[in-house]
Order: C-alpha cells, then sequence, then structure tokens
C-alpha cells in the first residue's frame, strides 16, 4: 500500500467510525469536497498536509491521533 493509498482508507474508516459522509466532512472541515475526493481516488497523487490538518480539525482528532494507524505501518517506500 502506498502512503497515499493509507491517506485515503485512514479518511474513509475515520468517516465510517464517525458516521459521517465525505460531504458533511468537507462542511465540517472546510476543504471542498472535490479536493477531499481527489485525495481518495488517483487524481491527487500527493494529500497535502494543510488539507489533512484541516480534515483532523473537522474530525476533531491530532494529526498524529490520524496517522497513529497500523495502516501507516506496512507503506511501501516512495523513494525509489
Amino acid at each position: 500500500m502506498t502512503t497515499k493509498e493509507a491517506v485515503a482508507a485512514r479518511i474513509l474508516e475515520l468517516c465510517e467510525k464517525r458516521g459521517i459522509a465525505i460531504n458533511a466532512l468537507a462542511n465540517i472541515s472546510g476543504v471542498s469536497p472535490s479536493t477531499i475526493y481527489s485525495m481518495l481516488n488517483q487524481k491527487s497523487k500527493n494529500p497535502g498536509v494543510v488539507s489533512i490538518k484541516k480534515l483532523c480539525d473537522g474530525l476533531e482528532i491530532t494529526v498524529r491521533q490520524f496517522f497513529d494507524s497500523a495502516l501507516f505501518d506496512e507503506t511501501e517506500q516512495e523513494i525509489k
């Protein structure tokens, strides 16, 4: 799994845990739905740290809590 795929999976996981849709996440975080959807699909190769921070603020978690997931333990080497 790439880091980008892990970020997308984590966003979906957190939304599912909280029972909120992507559009609701967009509303509470101030990130446009199109930006979130591009983070979830192959359109965005590199999700921005500022966008991730805004999503965390909307979810009322820290960036540390966002990345504190087993999803990030087995990510592929990004330097090739």
